[in-house]
């Protein structure tokens, strides 16, 4: 029996171009902090290496805590000094990102149906970015951070997608064992994946990446309409 309902963000909830996305949210960044010393491609540079680091994170160290060794390593100096420099960054510019994201109603709709229905709720985002981010991302979507039990991001996180260890670290957070939860996202291998634990999946293709070309029609899939169908009928 389901019971509880994991939601990828970027691409799932959120409509984005990931591309586009990128270009915005590190362009808007480095404009941001070039007055403050930072060099541009550097910067990128550091910020590139940190997320490849917390993508291998083994476990011992937070994912947080990996970024910004690593970070602070490629720009030479102790970054996190700054952290309030990023914070205000992501407070302020970075909310001017949502402009080159996409919206679609029925994310929240959807969202506040399955509640309604006592469905527990996490929003399962590959967990690259603080809470500040990550929760404003949510509110582009027009979701309430709230409505989430747990919302993954790199402060309480110590794995990243497409890891099993990740699906792994929220099952125990949640308690919850994975023949009681079911996955949604629109990647195919950094979402479907959580099939392997024993968890049922759906594809939600709106939005597809399918970067190594697998077959998808051996996953449930669709749309909006699909996904509730197939809630339903679980």
């Amino acid at each position: 029996m389901i019971t509880t309902i994991l939601f990828d963000l970027d691409g799932t909830l959120l409509p984005m171009d990931q591309n586009k996305f990128i270009q915005s949210y590190l362009g808007r960044m480095a404009k941001k902090l070039v007055p403050y010393g930072y060099d541009p491609d550097l910067l990128t540079k550091a910020l590139w290496a940190g997320t490849g680091a917390m993508v291998k994170n083994d476990g011992t160290k937070s994912n947080d805590e990996v970024f910004w060794t690593v970070f602070n390593s490629i720009l030479g100096k102790d970054c996190r000094q700054d952290e309030s420099l990023f914070n205000a960054y992501y407070e302020n510019e970075f909310q001017l990102v949502a402009e080159d994201c996409g919206f679609d109603p029925r994310a929240a709709e959807l969202i506040a149906t399955l509640k309604a229905k006592g469905f527990r709720i996490a929003l399962a985002t590959n967990p690259l970015f603080p809470a500040i981010a990550t929760h404003s991302r949510a509110r582009w979507a027009g979701l309430n951070p709230a409505d989430f039990e747990l919302i993954t991001t790199y402060e309480n996180s110590r794995h990243c997608k497409p890891n099993l260890a990740y699906y792994r670290d929220i099952l125990e957070i949640l308690n919850v064992k994975p023949e009681n939860c079911l996955m949604v996202g629109n990647d195919v291998s950094e979402d479907m994946i959580a099939s392997e634990l024993g968890m049922t999946v759906f594809l939600l293709t709106d939005g597809l990446i399918n970067k190594e070309s697998k077959d998808i029609s051996v996953y449930p899939n669709g749309s909006f309409p699909e996904l509730l169908n197939f809630i339903q009928e679980l």
